[in-house]
């Protein structure tokens, strides 16, 4: 039986629903705007898109969006195509041109929106995935439970490289499990790359040899792919354990091929997310996205956090988290570590830990660690011991009376 890809979406059109359905599944397959000789009824049979399902939801006056067929009364609807894989075989560059390429621009669509995707076998044969996932990153890390704990390097960009390595230096005295780069911070003259992996791991690796323990710095190797192939070399080489690349920067080819190369966890940042998805009527949910760079070999993968500093809903953040941690498929589960940040203190970890039932996850806290009046030190142990609380199901209140740290930590994480 031929593998198909299965696309799901939220479709609004101020046409009829199932010739608005038929007009994308052409557009993605065999057809165009108009009837062409060679698209005959045998090769549409073997080629063409399918559509699976259509279920009308609901109708408005308005469009979501502008630009598309005038009419008085637009149709939501959820819909479902399949593609035969031979169309253009396992390949996550063609995929994305498939079930995301020129098709929330049609004239019939006032809004669509990719909800779900179901992939083939073939895909997980044809790409790695991630080489390292939650348990390798536990290793490397030496954290064999609970949350990794970690932080950013503030400010994002400004620091010399010795600036850098002094803050790190507080952080690992501070019990730190994970520090990571800004996305913004790549190699500029100010904080050249090299020097400051060179200073930073300088730190760590002296560190590692006072305690036992590596803390794990992700360096933000996002560039070219051949300043990526080196910048990470230039990381392995030092003793570190993780590289992190901006995802939509360096695209799904530019992730593979640097999985490729790697012998270092690949943390992922989704810097951008917000212009795949804000919009309700536009767009990704995270689902189906972060299937694809999971596939190209995400190690960690951002999900937000609850109670945020940007828009996007606790639920959203929760339905993020738990998919990372679903398989891919279910021939190839994939599980990579989810990456909590934006705002974050203490106060989120119960509810986090209720809503995704596991602390496989690592939750970085800037302000929630550097703000502390104790210090860097109390602030990495007060965000501990919130986990410590949420795991064993402790009011923190309760936690802080035995923890003069997260005592203090709760009257300014308030």
């Amino acid at each position: 039986m031929t593998e198909r890809i299965h696309a799901e979406y939220w479709l609004e059109t101020g046409v009829d629903p199932q010739s608005a359905a038929e007009v994308i599944a052409g557009e993605q397959s065999s057809g165009t705007f108009v009837a062409l000789p060679g698209e005959t009824p045998e090769l549409k049979a073997r080629s063409g898109a399918r559509v699976e399902r259509l279920d009308i939801l609901a109708h408005r006056e308005r469009p979501s969006l502008s630009g598309g067929t005038a009419s008085n009364r637009y149709t939501q609807c959820a819909l479902e195509l399949s593609w035969p894989i031979e169309n253009f075989g396992a390949s996550l560059p063609n995929l994305m041109s498939t079930i995301a390429g020129n098709l929330f621009e049609l004239r019939q669509v006032s809004g669509l929106r990719l909800t779900a995707l179901r992939l083939p076998p073939s895909f997980a044969a044809a790409y790695p995935g991630p080489a390292f996932g939650i348990d390798g990153t536990r290793k490397l890390a030496g954290v064999s439970e609970g949350p990794l704990i970690g932080t950013i390097i503030k400010p994002s960009v400004g620091l010399s490289p010795q600036e850098t390595a002094r803050q790190v230096q507080e952080l690992v005295a501070g019990g730190i499990d994970f520090i990571k780069d800004d996305e913004l911070q790549g190699d500029g003259s100010h904080c050249p790359f090299d020097q400051r992996v060179r200073a930073v791991m300088q730190v760590v690796n002296a560190h590692a040899d006072r305690t036992g323990k590596k803390v794990m710095v992700a360096f933000n190797i996002t560039g070219d792919l051949d300043q990526m192939k080196r910048r990470h070399d230039l990381v392995l080489e030092q003793g570190g354990t993780c590289v992190m690349v901006v995802l939509n920067s360096i695209g799904i080819v530019g992730l593979h091929e640097v999985r490729r190369h790697s012998q270092l966890p690949i943390h992922a940042h989704r810097a951008g997310w917000g212009y795949l998805t804000r919009s309700e009527a536009l767009g990704w949910d995270y689902a189906p996205w972060q299937m694809l760079w999971r596939l190209a070999g995400a190690d960690h993968m951002h999900v937000n956090g609850l109670r945020n500093k940007f828009s996007e809903t606790d639920e959203s953040v929760i339905a993020a988290a738990r998919a990372v941690l679903a398989p891919v498929m279910p021939s190839a589960p994939m599980q990579v570590m989810p990456v909590f940040s934006s705002g974050q203190t203490g106060l989120q970890a119960a509810d986090t830990y209720k809503a995704i039932g596991c602390a496989d996850l690592i939750h970085t806290a800037g302000g929630g660690i550097f703000g502390h009046p104790g210090g860097v030190a109390a602030g990495v142990e007060a965000l501990r011991e919130a986990w410590v609380a949420a795991i064993e199901g402790v009011p923190i209140d309760s936690r802080a009376e035995q923890n003069p740290a997260l005592k203090a930590a709760l009257e300014f994480w308030k």
